[in-house]
């Protein structure tokens, strides 16, 4: 389908030009929506007359909308294209099995069998053979010695096997990824009008011509034009890099961009250009086709950058040349960030200072540097191994037997050189856990499917799993803890206090008429009471909850507010103050017939009843209403009303007489003052009935709950009392958002971390907040250093203005149904169902998913261990692996690939809420698993070396030590083998506990993945015993041998019960690891080093460390983080999951506008958020008006809009470093002077 729209899209210049159907042509709406400001509007006027004729051009309704039948839209399509991007291309099967080629182990076994294969054809003549020493001569007849061959081939075809498998795991996660994508995409929806009727439709249906309603929070889908708009404010720095919010009015700037995020206000815009041919379009069609020409340079390119790899999370295909590509498109430089386009090295390295970086995820972390540790363990023992082995050979062949190098026995030699190289490379293979990686992503896969089902959408793969380290959750009340469907339950009106919403009849009529007109019009348009779904089910809520409350009031007082909206359209409202953060209040004003002006407010209900100075009375009058009447109001109404939980908004109204001519309306504080009172309601928002539950499992599970709205504080009280977030004799505190900012300021305004640190460990409410109060809790929670154990945070959002506290906590909670598009830009994992009890599912599968990291570690560890040791110490005292190399290739696939997904597959219980989280720092092996992996390890060295030196004794066969090269399999080999294979299946079976919990059965029939495997592998273990013969070394065993290996493999089990029966305390030598790395262990010159870092790599500085770049399976572990990194280079929502290149929709375009900085030099150091915020305080709080007034509950979720535009300094946000504040040059160098500490403090970030 893609691809047909892009065609369509190519032929439809020439098709639109002879098609005389529409009055314009994709040509000329291109060049239309290449204008800005007044240019676009001189146009408009040109070419169309007015907007009006611009739509009939359209053939399309400024109020109406097109007529939404399917011809007509189908041939808009084939005309102007659809709304789509055309995917990249996946991957092909034969591609990944290429890239998992570049394995250097694995390259070096093939050349190693190669030269094996090659040498085993050579046939020296016999006469000689007896010349080249011992080892050589000996026991093989003709049929043998054909026989040579089977080694090379059979470690080719096992290089082949392993290589298939890693190619089937990369490609099963792409199409994974690729199905989570689309998912995403399909969910994402924009309202249009077709027809007359206000629909939501898929963002891929829009086509030109639609009449689209915008609103605060969207990401807009496709260019348009404006037809109306209230106060409408659009961030375009995705496009043009500018931060400050551009005002679109009908006389000033008309175009909308896709791409391009609403800040403030509503709207409707008629859609001009969609997909290819939109803003946002026409620059991936360039990014595309730079990309192609690139492909073929990037190949050579790629194995250079393999270190770099590691180094750059957010690589793709593509390079340098893009940049120089767009640099011609005027200022397309900036566009190209979002994109996650790989801009070469050099580039990457300049913008890491402009993107905030989230940290490298705590398990990662910890996960690469022990792969790293390990295989350098590997390295060396395979080292030492091939050294000892042919110093032994030589010694005993040219000393001991005391012969001559003869050239004959040259290649006899070199045979036993490659037999040795073998053995070394097979111990390296068994010693690195390239199922580390794979492991993490396979339980990473695994658990964000399975989440889905659990209502969260995980947008960036390691936020699963930092969810399990959760020590704090930041919740906002509205929607999340309590159910967002609004009634009003109580009224002040008319001088009466009613309990129960009133009859009409006990109302004046006057001041009905004046409180229905008021709310038809002062409720967004969009908002609307719909009939219900079901007979007799509740009438759904469309938009915004608040006002949907007021509606049904008014439907409740049995009168209807459409046909007073149909006699007043929302064109011709006068003028329109939306809602937003610092104006808590919405109003309306409309021209009477007189010439003058009635405008109608509502809002929090203690700030606009300060600004009221009469109150309607009973008989329809009004009188003067004055401080002590106001303060009387708040004790007798809205106290009472707040501390049952409810949520207090005033109406009120003001008359501008004609006489007085007319009002400035941009000096809104002259406007909204001399109010007159119509009423008070409380309005309710019952408590989701699961959540009470869900808030005593967080808090059993040792996470705090805190919750952070902007409603009045006894509202705040009573609900947080009744969701169990307070209990009735906690000493808790609850403060509003003043008091807290008081609080946590010194003399200067400045924050200070040692005042936060005194308020946020006893902090459970924080009421009238503000979107920066939010960011400044979380910033101090998370940088606090109080509590020994440091916070993970998560945080939920739903409203525009939460994206920079989304984006600090270490997990962003957005809101599915109620989140703007902006919110979940920023955050990392959706809650599709709005719900505070599918956190604790979140927390649920993190805790999981560490704990199949442990599992899988605590088995792999100990055949790693065992596996080394024997192939070691036999390699020396016998002069030949006990384990063939076949053998390990084997033995390498089971505990590797087949355990990692047998263990991290594991589904979590309840149980593991009852535990308290691990935190940071915890080690990823703790001394359970460590002493369990040394008591395995003991046991299984024990019996293998018994068997070893022993088994021909007690198994009464021959002995299979000190052969010579070719000799035939033994049976002797071939048990110790055997029980190897089966020792390490028991023990997969105990590694499904790791905190020595006795009962290794319980709940294993629940995993059918773990019962699959195991009894797989058993029965592939009998195949290669039994019928394995050369290839394997193995030969056929008979019943009773079987038996003592399965015993032997049994005695695991009862040695595991041993084992845990020794309590851990005891064993104090024991020593945990897999710690992040700390601060000490970085030498000063790379403290340095990092000032030029932003995110520090703890592989990477172990890489540079220790240059061991060859070491086993590197390449594999960087194309699982990198799968893994593909989640959290910052991809935008609707963006290619798998890898960040399938760019399949508009959306993705811009990753998240508001929180980048951008500016003309390339090295701006970020700055600490702290220097930023200090800056501005003393202006914030003289200049801006938002800190002198206490904030009211927001209607609904919405609570505000990012403030940047109204203060005057320019860093007037607490987050002026996340948000888009796109600093002033001058704003940086003044804060950049205050800033010694900033290095240091994004260091503790990162570790």
């Amino acid at each position: 389908m893609a691809n047909n729209s892009y065609s369509g899209v190519k032929n439809s210049v020439v098709e639109a030009n002879h098609d005389g159907e529409f009055g314009c042509t994709l040509k000329e709406l291109r060049a239309l929506m290449e204008l800005r400001g007044t240019e676009g509007i001189n146009k408009i006027g040109e070419s169309y007359g007015d907007v009006q004729g611009f739509c009939n051009r359209l053939k399309t309704s400024p109020t109406d909308g097109l007529s939404g039948q399917p011809a007509d839209i189908e041939k808009r399509k084939t005309v102007f294209g659809q709304n789509l991007i055309p995917p990249k291309k996946p991957k092909t099967f034969l591609q990944l099995v290429w890239e998992a080629l570049q394995d250097v182990t694995l390259i070096i076994l093939e050349v190693a069998a190669v030269v094996s294969l090659g040498l085993s054809f050579y046939r020296p003549q016999d006469a000689e053979r007896e010349d080249c020493g011992k080892a050589a001569g000996g026991v093989e007849d003709e049929t043998e010695s054909d026989a040579g061959w089977i080694e090379g081939v059979a470690i080719l075809l096992s290089v082949i096997c392993v290589v298939l498998v890693t190619a089937f795991n990369d490609w099963s996660k792409e199409k994974q990824f690729r199905g989570l994508q689309s998912r995403i995409e399909q969910e994402q929806k924009f309202t249009v009008v077709r027809g007359g009727q206000v629909i939501q439709i898929p963002v891929a249906e829009i086509v030109v011509g639609d009449v689209a309603q915008v609103k605060y929070g969207d990401l807009l889908p496709a260019d348009g034009v404006l037809i109306q708009g209230n106060d409408l404010k659009v961030d375009e720095s995705s496009l043009t890099g500018e931060s400050d919010h551009v005002k679109k009015t009908q006389q000033k700037d008309l175009m909308l961009l896709s791409g391009t995020h609403v800040m403030e206000g509503s709207g409707k815009m008629v859609v001009t250009a969609v997909g290819v041919n939109s803003q946002t379009g026409i620059i991936f069609t360039l990014l595309g086709s730079a990309e192609d020409d690139e492909e073929d340079e990037e190949e050579k390119k790629k194995e250079k950058g393999e270190k770099k790899k590691q180094r750059k999370n957010k690589k793709q295909d593509g390079s340098i040349e893009n940049r120089k590509k767009a640099k011609a498109q005027d200022g397309a430089a900036m566009e190209m960030q979002p994109l996650n386009s790989d801009e070469g090295a050099d580039a990457e390295e300049k913008k890491k200072a402009n993107l905030p970086k989230k940290e490298k995820s705590v398990l990662q972390g910890k996960l690469t540097k022990l792969a790293v540790q390990i295989g350098k363990a590997g390295l060396v023992m395979s080292a030492i191994t091939v050294i000892i082995l042919v110093v032994l050979f030589v010694v005993d062949t040219f000393w001991i037997q005391n012969l001559p190098w003869v050239k004959a026995c040259t290649p006899i030699y070199i045979q036993f050189f490659v037999k040795f190289f073998i053995i070394g490379v097979t111990v390296l293979v068994v010693a690195v856990p390239e199922g580390l990686p794979l492991a993490v992503t396979i339980s990473l896969a695994y658990s964000v499917k399975k989440m889905m089902k659990d209502n969260n959408l995980v947008r960036h793969l390691d936020a699963c799993e930092t969810m399990g380290n959760a020590t704090a959750i930041c919740s906002d009340k509205t929607g999340t803890l309590t159910m967002n469907r609004m009634t009003v339950v109580q009224a002040y009106l008319a001088g009466k206090h009613f309990k129960k919403v009133p009859e009409p009849e006990n109302i004046p009529a006057s001041i009905l008429d004046f409180l229905i007109l008021g709310i038809a019009v002062n409720c967004a348009y969009t908002t609307k009471i719909m009939p219900p779904e079901k007979e007799g089910g509740l009438p759904r809520q469309v938009g915004n909850k608040t006002e949907c409350a007021l509606l049904g009031f008014s439907t409740d007082l049995k009168r209807d507010y459409q046909t007073i909206r149909n006699e007043i359209p929302e064109e011709k409202l006068y003028k329109v103050y939306t809602f937003n953060s610092v104006r808590k209040s919405m109003s309306t004003v409309l021209k009477m017939a007189d010439g003058g002006y009635r405008m109608f407010s509502k809002g929090a209900s203690e700030i606009l009843l300060k600004k009221c100075y009469k109150i309607l009375t009973a008989n329809g009058e009004s009188k003067v209403f004055r401080p002590r009447d106001r303060d009387d109001m708040v004790k007798k109404v809205i106290e009472p009303m707040a501390s049952e939980g409810l949520r207090t908004i005033c109406l009120a109204y003001r008359d501008f007489t004609a006489s007085d001519g007319e009002p400035d309306w941009d000096n809104e504080n002259d406007i909204l003052t001399g109010l007159t009172c119509l009423c008070v309601v409380g309005i309710e928002d019952p408590v989701r009935p699961e959540v009470p539950d869900a808030i005593r499992k967080c808090q059993r599970a040792g996470i705090t709950v805190r919750m952070v709205t902007g409603d009045n504080i006894n509202t705040a009280r009573a609900i947080a009392t009744k969701c169990g977030i307070l209990q009735p004799a906690d000493d808790f505190i609850c403060l509003e958002g003043k008091e807290f900012n008081r609080r946590i300021r010194n003399a200067k305004g400045e924050i200070e971390q040692e005042r936060i640190d005194k308020i946020w460990p006893k902090l459970r409410v924080l009421a009238r907040s503000s979107p920066t109060d939010k960011h400044t809790l979380v910033k101090g929670i998370i940088d606090s250093t109080v509590i020994e154990q440091r916070q993970v945070v998560a945080v939920t959002g739903d409203g525009t203005n939460d994206g920079p506290a989304l984006k600090k906590a270490d997990v962003g909670f957005a809101m599915g149904i109620a989140g703007t598009d902006v919110a979940k830009e920023a955050s990392d994992i959706i809650l599709t169902d709005d719900n505070f009890s599918s956190i604790v599912k979140a927390v649920m599968w993190g805790r999981n998913v560490y704990d199949s990291i442990s599992k899988f570690l605590q088995f792999q560890l100990t055949v790693n261990v065992v596996a080394v040791i024997v192939a070691f110490t036999g390699a020396c005292i016998t002069q030949d692996s006990p384990l063939k190399a076949v053998q390990m290739l084997w033995v390498n696939l089971i505990m590797d690939t087949f355990a990692s997904l047998a263990l991290a597959t594991e589904p979590p219980t309840e149980a593991l809420l009852l535990r308290k989280p691990y935190g940071r720092n915890k080690p990823l092996i703790s001394r359970t698993m460590m002493k369990n992996i040394l008591g395995q390890g003991v046991y299984q060295l024990v019996i293998i070396f018994t068997l070893l030196f022993a088994g021909e004794k007690i198994f009464d066969i021959d002995s299979g030590r000190n052969t010579p090269l070719r000799a035939p399999p033994s049976e002797h080999y071939t048990i110790v083998f055997n029980t190897f294979v089966l020792m390490q299946l028991f023990n997969e079976i105990n590694a499904r506990k790791i905190h020595g919990e006795r009962n290794v059965f319980d709940g294993i029939f629940n995993n059918l993945i773990f019962c699959t495997i195991v009894f797989g592998t058993f029965i592939i273990q009998i195949v290669i015993v039994q019928f394995g013969g050369k290839p394997f070394s193995c030969v056929a065993l008979n019943i009773d041998q079987w038996l003592w290996c399965t015993f032997l493999g049994f005695g695991s089990l009862l040695w595991g019960q041993v084992i845990s029966s020794i309590p851990t305390s005891r064993l104090k030598f024991l020593k945990t690891a897999g710690h992040g790395t700390q601060k000490e262990e970085i030498p000063d010159e790379e403290l340095e080093e990092l000032d030029d870092m932003e995110e520090i790599d703890h592989a990477e500085r172990e890489l540079r460390r220790g240059q061991i770049l060859w070491f086993r399976g590197l390449n594999r572990i960087q194309t699982q983080i990198r799968v893994v990194n593909a989640f959290r280079s910052s991809i935008s929502l609707y963006e290619g999951l798998e890898k960040p290149e399938s760019r399949t929709s508009i959306h993705n375009f811009m990753t998240h506008p508001e929180f980048r900085i951008e500016d003309s030099e390339p090295h701006i150091p970020l700055i600490d958020d702290t220097d930023a915020e200090d800056d501005a305080p003393t202006k914030r709080n003289s200049a801006s008006p938002r800190n002198t007034t206490p904030t009211p509950p927001s209607p609904t979720t919405v609570p505000a809009v990012a403030v940047a535009p109204l203060s005057p300094s320019p860093n007037q946000n607490n987050n002026a470093v996340e948000s888009s504040n796109h600093l002033l040059p001058e704003a940086t160098k003044a804060s950049s002077a205050s800033m010694p500490a900033s290095p240091l403090h994004s260091l503790e970030t990162s570790l």
